[in-house]
C-alpha cells in the first residue's frame, strides 16, 4: 500500500526536523535575534520520529531526510540516524545541515547508518560568511564538507542561494569547486520570507541567467546528477570531479512531480512546504495512537495535500521556511 496524493503524484520522501532551533541567523531565513523556540516537551523524542517513520515505510515512504532549524543541534543525533536505519523499507537516509557541526559528528552519524548529506553554503568567502549568516564559521563548514566526502558520502550537496549584490559574483568560484571536488553545488533562487520578501525583489537572481553565467565559464552539458529525490536539474563542465544543479521554486514550478510531505519538531504533517495544511501526529501519538492509525492517518492527509504552491515574486510565504529545506 503506497501513499499517493489527489494528483496521481506518489509520496516517497518525509522530511523530518528534529529541532527548530539553528546556529545561524542567515539574513534570508531568519532574524538576528533568533525566534521563540518549542519547549522541550513540545518535540518530538526520538521515539515517536521512529514510530512515525515506521507507519510511513508501512505506506510508501523510502527517503528519510533530517532537518531542522539545525539537526546537529540535537543531542545524540546518531542514536536517532541508527533507529531509522534499521526500520525495513527505508532506502535512503539523509541530512540537511549548516556544516557547523559536521566534522565532529560526522564519523558517528556515517557509522549509525546515514548515507548522504546536504550542507548549506552560500559564500566561500569568510568575511561574508558572517555578513550573510550573522556569525562566522566558513573553516569549519568546509572541514565539514571535507570529512563528509572522506567517510564515503559523496557526493556531498552543497546548497548555495544565490543573491544579486551579495554572492551572485561567485558563481564561477562554486563551479570550479565543483571542477574539484565530488560534489555537486546546486544553486537555488532565493524566496520570500516573511521578513525578507522586500529584498527578495532586489536579488532575486533567476535560474535561466545563472546557467547563462556558468555557459560562459565552459561547456555545460545537462548530466542525470547524484542519486536522491529532489527538484533539481544538474549539469556538468567539462573535466568536473562534480556537478552544478539549480533548484528553481519560482522562475520554473516543480510542484507536477512533488514526492514530499515534512514533519515538523512538534508533530505537524506539513503537506506543502510553503503552505499551512497540516495534520497533527503528535496529540494523536500521545494519545495512544498505534502504527497503523497514524499510517491511516497519513494516508487520508493526502486529500488535502494541495496541486501546487502559489509563491510570488515580492510576496511573502504564510511563514519562515529555511531555504536549505528546499534541497533534496
Amino acid at each position: 500500500m503506497n501513499l499517493s496524493d489527489a494528483f496521481a503524484r506518489p509520496i516517497e520522501y518525509l522530511r523530518v526536523s528534529v529541532t527548530d532551533k539553528c546556529n545561524l541567523r542567515c539574513v534570508y531565513c531568519m532574524p538576528e535575534a533568533g525566534l521563540p523556540w518549542l519547549h522541550r516537551d513540545e518535540i518530538l523524542s526520538y521515539e515517536e520520529i521512529a514510530a512515525i517513520v515506521r507507519a510511513a515505510a508501512s505506506v510508501g515512504v523510502r527517503t528519510i531526510r533530517l532537518t531542522g532549524g539545525e539537526p546537529l543541534l540535537r543531542p545524540n543525533l546518531e542514536r536517532l540516524v541508527a533507529m531509522i536505519a534499521e526500520i525495513p523499507g527505508i532506502d535512503d537516509l539523509a541530512l540537511s545541515t549548516n556544516g557547523l557541526l559536521l566534522e565532529e559528528q560526522i564519523g558517528a552519524l556515517a557509522q549509525a547508518g546515514l548515507k548522504r548529506v546536504n550542507v548549506s553554503l552560500d559564500t566561500l568567502r569568510a568575511d561574508r560568511f558572517e555578513t550573510i549568516a550573522r556569525r562566522p564559521g566558513l573553516d569549519r563548514v568546509l572541514r565539514g564538507i571535507d570529512a563528509a566526502i572522506a567517510y564515503g558520502l559523496a557526493p556531498v550537496k552543497v546548497n548555495c542561494v544565490v543573491m544579486r549584490g551579495r554572492n551572485d559574483d561567485e558563481v564561477a568560484d562554486f563551479a570550479e569547486l565543483a571542477r574539484r571536488l565530488p560534489i555537486a553545488v546546486r544553486f537555488i533562487e532565493v524566496m520570500p520570507v516573511l521578513a525578507y520578501s522586500e529584498a527578495q525583489r532586489e536579488e532575486y537572481v533567476p535560474a535561466n541567467e545563472l546557467l547563462e553565467r556558468l555557459r560562459d565559464i565552459g561547456d555545460l552539458q545537462p548530466v542525470l546528477g547524484p542519486a536522491g529525490n529532489g527538484p533539481a536539474r544538474y549539469y556538468a563542465l567539462p573535466n568536473s570531479a562534480g556537478t552544478i544543479g539549480v533548484i528553481t521554486p519560482l522562475s520554473h514550478d516543480y510542484c507536477n512531480r512533488c514526492n514530499r510531505i515534512r514533519l515538523t519538531a512538534d508533530g505537524r504533517l506539513r503537506l506543502c512546504l510553503f503552505g499551512d495544511y497540516h495534520v497533527d501526529l503528535r496529540t494523536a501519538l500521545r494519545a495512544g495512537a498505534t502504527e497503523s492509525k497514524i499510517a491511516e492517518m497519513l494516508q487520508r492527509s493526502m486529500l488535502i495535500k494541495p496541486e501546487r504552491h502559489h509563491l510570488r515574486l515580492g510576496e511573502p510565504a504564510s511563514r519562515m521556511r529555511a531555504l536549505s529545506e528546499i534541497g533534496g
